[in-house]
């Protein structure tokens, strides 16, 4: 088997940091990555292993390489012994539960642990980097568990799984197929290693999972909050809606920015130059009228979370810390991810917020008593076979129901810390719990979303036909003839769960491009 393609575009691991948007690109199979072929940068990294052999070779005492791990840190290693302790570590945290994380979550996890390892402080050798990276150009990615960490010290569990496909143990996922790492990596032509003292601490004892799904999370929100916009815009045509609920002047009386922001969105999409007294109604109930605050909220942390989440990626994470320049360990607990789990806890607070807005604006598009003169639940049919038709009313349930569960995941999981692991780790992060919490939001309401284009193309398009002088412009426009071509008009009773499964994908893939600012 051959390697990806390493050509201009690939990420150099240890050039600079990363973003958010290297992860992604990097998860989504766009980018590579290879390790930076810099001097300076190699000579750093070599410097932490070989001042790790000086301390060993003068009877240093070093935590997890002379030590056991955690608890047992006082458990005092014998010499003959040390090279076995790494792959110990990775056997014992083989028990991790739940599902795989998928081909693009993990992608991420590697580049997050090489961004972390990268840092310099770790104690690990340039091979032990140039395995994560060959996993990444050959695409053999470990199957791991979703399931097993509490967030400190780190991804222990998880992590393990990554360890042992470097050694040729476990299984992966490898162009499709899974099969055990051990036939993958000699497919790739690729030499299973052994990792030296601290190698599989250093792998393991850090916050690769939290920040791996934390980046991906971030880049779904932010074209959520994008898309919860647009649809806002077509719902108020849609409904007749008063568009100088979203007045310039208005808004600078309350100038958060990112509020301001989607106020000036909707502003654009809807392009209204009608004299605002001569609106048919002076005020939309709040779903509509108090959208930008809704949204608003998530684009105003959006900024915040990306310090968190960036800050996180290209730190040195794991313990104990190599400083080889002035010869020193560092012990500490940089493990701990209490940054990714308040990013992620917020972020699907905000988020769910955006499926409860868009519920809510779906429940008024489909009643005749809020719609102002639309067919009962959005209905195309007409004549004797409007009786026996019911349009969007099926799934108007199922965006209740998806709404509610959204919002039921909105329970912190950082307050849930619990002390294990002999009371070592006394205090938890939960970081990767609230990780795979804000993913099952994102999920939940991109499918409110699916739902909510179905419902604007069948709104916007009805309510054309019963006031003709009813005007979509620009963007919205052209995203409108895309949907209209994408679904047809729901007149007859047909499921639509094809059509939902059609507009996830193209939400995943971030199929329209939205807004310029």
């Amino acid at each position: 088997m051959t390697a990806l393609p390493v050509d201009a575009s690939a990420l150099h691991f240890g050039a600079a940091p990363l973003c958010i948007e290297d992860v992604v690109a990097l998860a989504r199979g766009h980018r590579t990555g290879v390790i930076f072929e810099d001097a300076a940068f190699r000579a750093r990294i070599s410097a932490g292993a070989e001042f790790l052999d000086r301390l060993l070779a003068e009877d240093g005492v070093v935590y997890g390489v002379t030590t056991g791990y955690g608890d047992s840190c006082t458990v005092v290693i014998p010499p003959a012994l040390l090279h076995e302790l790494p792959h110990h570590l990775y056997t014992y945290h083989g028990c991790g539960l739940g599902r795989f994380l998928d081909a693009q979550e993990t992608r991420a996890v590697l580049a997050a642990r090489l961004a972390s390892l990268c840092v310099g402080m770790s104690g690990v050798s340039l091979p032990l980097l140039e395995g994560l990276a060959s996993l990444l150009q050959h695409d053999i990615l470990p199957l791991i568990p979703a399931e097993g960490s509490v967030g400190a010290s780190g991804d222990l569990t998880p992590l393990s799984y990554v360890a042992a496909v470097l050694c040729g143990e476990r299984e992966v996922m490898h162009h499709g197929v899974r099969k055990p790492a051990a036939h993958a990596l000699a497919e790739a032509g690729i030499t299973p290693l052994r990792l030296r003292p601290k190698e599989g601490l250093a792998i393991m004892n850090g916050t690769a999972v939290m920040t791996a799904l934390a980046c991906l999370a971030f880049d779904r929100a932010n074209y959520l909050c994008k898309l919860a916009t647009r649809l806002t815009a077509f719902n108020v045509i849609a409904s007749a809606g008063n568009a100088h609920h979203f007045d310039e002047v208005l808004f600078a009386a309350k100038p958060h920015p990112g509020q301001t922001r989607v106020a000036a969105r909707l502003r654009e999409d809807l392009h209204n130059e009608r004299p605002s007294r001569n609106e048919q109604r002076l005020q939309d109930r709040y779903s509509l009228r108090c959208a930008p605050h809704v949204i608003g909220v998530l684009e105003d942390a959006l900024p915040f979370f990306r310090q968190l989440i960036e800050t996180e990626l290209n730190s040195a994470n794991d313990n104990p810390l190599v400083d080889a320049e002035r010869g020193q360990i560092l012990h500490g607990g940089h493990f701990y991810g209490g940054h990714i789990a308040f990013a992620m806890d917020a972020m699907k607070n905000a988020v769910a917020n955006l499926a409860d807005l868009l519920d809510r604006q779906l429940a008024l598009l489909v009643d005749t008593r809020f719609n102002h003169g639309l067919p009962s639940n959005l209905s195309a049919a007409s004549g004797p076979r409007a009786a026996i038709n019911h349009g969007l009313k099926a799934l108007q349930i199922s965006v209740s129901a998806w709404t509610a569960e959204a919002l039921k995941q909105t329970m912190p999981a950082s307050v849930f810390s619990r002390s294990t692991e002999c009371h070592n780790q006394d205090k938890v992060s939960m970081g990767t719990i609230a990780a795979r919490d804000c993913l099952r939001v994102l999920e939940l309401t991109e499918q409110v979303v699916a739902a909510m284009l179905i419902a604007a193309r069948q709104g916007v398009v009805l309510r054309q036909q019963i006031a003709p002088h009813t005007v979509v412009h620009g963007a919205p426009l052209a995203m409108l003839e895309d949907l209209v071509a994408r679904i047809a008009l729901v007149e007859e009773d047909r499921a639509l769960d094809a059509d939902l499964l059609h507009l996830l994908d193209a939400i995943r893939s971030q199929h329209w491009s939205l807004y310029d600012h």
